[in-house]
């Protein structure tokens, strides 16, 4: 069964709004993601990030990192309003998300990557259908905006399998669900 595995940027706060307005970009930190993308040969996205993503990524070209990886890749997109997506090799994912990433994980493939996206990383989380959660979390503080975790987020336990500190400050903790 291929992995599902996610990652997203974080402030010390836990917003994930907005993160062109706060990330801190290193050469290190972009290296990690871009493994990752070697890895990975599927991209799921929650409808918000995916139109965020749609409106950027087709107008950066091949000198751009990972822009390739990107507008090339297989992208499922978790909705139940969008109806046409126009990124090349976009396909909205029908009926419950649980079922369908479930589908897609049993799928022949590499891991299936999820990029931002933070209310379909916690409705993943919850149905137990996340193999490894990455966050970058930068050491900054914003203040207010859209949260990875809010009053409304199941309890998960997690078990930390791997951390690093990059260059720019930026600290990369991966979690995986914790056993039993």
């Amino acid at each position: 069964m291929r992995k599902l595995n996610a990652w997203l940027f974080v402030t010390l706060d836990s917003v994930i709004e907005a993160p062109e307005k706060w990330v801190i970009a290193d050469d290190d930190m972009f290296g990690a993601m871009e493994a990752d993308y070697a890895n990975s040969d599927a991209l799921l996205l929650g409808r918000r990030t995916y139109e965020t993503f749609a409106a950027s990524w087709p107008q950066r070209g091949s000198e751009v990192a990972n822009a390739d990886w990107m507008n090339n890749t297989r992208k499922y997109v978790a909705s139940t309003t969008l109806k046409s997506p126009q990124w090349n090799n976009s396909t909205v994912s029908e009926g419950d998300v649980a079922e369908a990433v479930a589908r897609l994980k049993h799928q022949d493939g590499k891991v299936i990557m999820v990029n931002g996206s933070g209310a379909l990383v916690r409705t993943l989380m919850r149905d137990t259908l996340l193999d490894e959660l990455r966050l970058f979390v930068h050491p900054v503080v914003v203040g207010s905006g859209i949260r990875l975790f809010d009053d409304e987020s199941d309890p998960v336990k997690l078990t930390l399998t791997d951390s690093h500190a990059h260059g720019n400050g930026v600290v990369s903790l991966t979690y995986r669900p914790a056993a039993g």
